[in-house]
């Protein structure tokens, strides 16, 4: 079991003191409650808490799903959205919306009553730093989704105030300012780090990170540059960031305190400890501890993306002539048969593995792919996996079945092996904490922020640290397929980058929308399997670049008309 940070424990003693998720607050009194410096950290530590709740943070890597790396089904792989059959009543929309609000609201609790408590003055300013950073992260979120929102602040007294909750919905520009002034607050009040035992708590690293990605969502290349600089390069203070030497170590218990983690939901699990994310139930398989659902899957053109080990472009037909418009050829080169478990035909494995093992090392380490193996959990023991691309494969037989019966690749990244030595003992609360903003991420958004500013030769040095940390050739390096020479060719190579480094961890739905492609790569498109068979037709239409308000949300307070467009 990992060892527990205090962030998790104040989370565990602030649940056994009051419900979390009761609003308003009416199991604690604030008259007995917020007195002292122990009980403001505590308070605090609730909102961290709420980061992990599905709505929230929880379900963050399903997004992808919504991209054209990614596909899902049911509600935690965002069916409804893939399928465009969602409404302002789905669940999917309603509940986003509510437990935004719900962290929102827990933040402002926070702050209103640790702002006139007799404690501190630093400790009190770095609390409220705090609950102001993770508002901040919040409403930035949802205004990425839902564009123009209502803004309320640590004024509202919800023991007063919760049935007359009537604000407007204030201009996108305007919630940004709001979120860049609590972010201002958070760099000046937070400290650099905290002791070993306060880990995972937001810092003024994470801060400036944060500020710098809502510069680069809103075009403002110097502050995102500024901000990225800041923390990548020690402007004026020494922040220690570095990427992970080893890339699929990151995303297991063994990165969990890494240097290249900025800010990363803190989880945890094992017998009493409740208190993880559902990695292992959505993105796991029937193989996976708990018999999980793999809701969340990677895309058959995820994984053509990888490139060669050297740089250049993958293309199946270099290894199986017609396979990218025959399916009888893909057929051919990837399926198996197989009786109660016994391999009746099988492909040239070699071959594939070969295929396999010399394309960009990120790929063997964010996916299972065909005939590959994994440390799966059956019979309430260890069993070696492997994924098997046919009829009939069961777990019981030692392989790796999709819970819809498709051939797809599937998930290795933040997917528990085994039972991770006794960490893991609910399939919901899976104990390797995952990250909201990471140095690997930072990097690239620097990049971008360079190309976007015509500073070409820097954008190039910050995108290939990324590609280097993994083993891939730097661009411009020899080869002409590593050539960059515009502005143009860095942004395709900036979103060629993103894709591949961060699989999984739910950002590329939002990368797509700011760069005006979500559209392009979604609308009428056939999600395909590996042998080529139809899934899924994503239903995408323009107005969905915006989610619509709750209908219910309007019902209650009318001044959140007008509806986002053409809902």
């Amino acid at each position: 079991m990992k060892k527990i940070s205090l962030l998790i424990a104040g989370c565990i003693a602030l649940s056994s003191c009051y419900k979390l998720d009761t609003t308003p607050y009416s199991q604690v009194s604030a008259s007995t409650f917020w007195q002292n410096e122990d009980q403001a950290l505590a308070g605090v530590l609730g909102c961290y808490n709420d980061l992990k709740k599905e709505a929230t943070f929880g379900l963050q890597f399903s997004y992808d799903g919504l991209t054209d790396i990614g596909l899902g089904y049911d509600p935690p792989g965002l069916g409804e959205v893939i399928s465009g059959t969602f409404t302002d009543r789905s669940l999917i929309i309603v509940d986003r919306w509510q437990a935004g609000y719900d962290l929102i609201q827990r933040c402002n609790h926070a702050i209103a009553h640790i702002q006139p408590m007799t404690i501190d003055k630093a400790k009190q300013e770095g609390f409220i730093a705090e609950a102001k950073f993770l508002r901040a992260l919040m409403y930035f979120q949802l205004t990425n989704l839902y564009g123009a929102l209502p803004i309320y602040d640590e004024t509202v007294d919800l023991n007063k105030d919760f049935a007359d909750l009537k604000n407007s919905r204030s201009s996108v520009e305007d919630v940004n300012k709001f979120i860049l002034n609590d972010l201002n607050y958070a760099i000046e009040k937070l400290p650099v780090s905290y002791d070993a035992k306060y880990y995972g708590r937001g810092t003024k690293g994470a801060a400036y990170a944060l500020r710098g990605k809502v510069a680069l969502y809103n075009k403002d290349w110097a502050g995102a540059i500024r901000d990225f600089e800041e923390i990548v390069y020690n402007k004026t203070n020494t922040y220690g960031y570095s990427l992970n030497t080893s890339y699929s170590a990151l995303f297991t218990m063994d990165g969990d305190q890494s240097p290249e983690m900025i800010f990363a939901i803190q989880n945890m699990g094992g017998t009493g400890f409740p208190y993880g994310m559902p990695m292992a139930f959505y993105m796991g398989t029937r193989s996976t501890f708990g018999s999980d659902w793999n809701n969340c899957m990677p895309s058959t053109r995820l994984a053509d993306r990888y490139e060669n080990r050297d740089g250049s472009p993958f293309n199946w037909n270099d290894y199986f002539p017609n396979y990218t418009t025959d399916n009888a050829v893909k057929k051919q080169a990837m399926e198996s048969t197989q009786s109660g478990g016994t391999l009746t035909k099988v492909p040239d494995t070699a071959k594939l593995r070969q295929i396999y093992a010399n394309r960009d090392p990120r790929m063997n380490q964010t996916l299972i792919v065909p005939y590959s193996h994994y440390l799966g959990w059956n019979a309430n023991k260890e069993r070696d996996m492997q994924l098997i691309l046919a009829t009939g494969v069961n777990e019981n037989f030692g392989q790796i079945r999709n819970n819809r019966g498709w051939y797809t690749y599937l998930w290795r990244k933040f997917v528990p092996e085994g039972n991770l030595k006794g960490a893991i003992t609910d399939r919901a609360h899976t104990p390797i904490n995952f990250p909201i903003i990471r140095l690997g991420d930072v990097l690239l958004m620097l990049s971008e922020a360079y190309n976007e500013s015509n500073q070409l030769d820097k954008a190039i040095t910050e995108l290939n640290k990324v590609r280097t940390r993994s083993k891939m050739p730097a661009l411009n390096s020899g080869s002409s397929f590593l050539a960059v020479g515009s502005k143009a060719d860095m942004s395709k190579r900036i979103q060629h980058e993103r894709a591949v480094e961060l699989a999984g961890e739910g950002w590329r739905y939002f990368d797509l929308k700011r760069w005006n492609l979500l559209e392009s790569v979604s609308k009428d498109y056939i999600e395909k399997s590996i042998t080529g068979d139809n899934l899924v037709t994503r239903g995408y239409q323009s107005r969905h670049k915006l989610w619509p308000i709750p209908g219910q949300e309007i019902e209650m307070n009318p001044a959140l008309l007008p509806q986002n467009q053409d809902w």
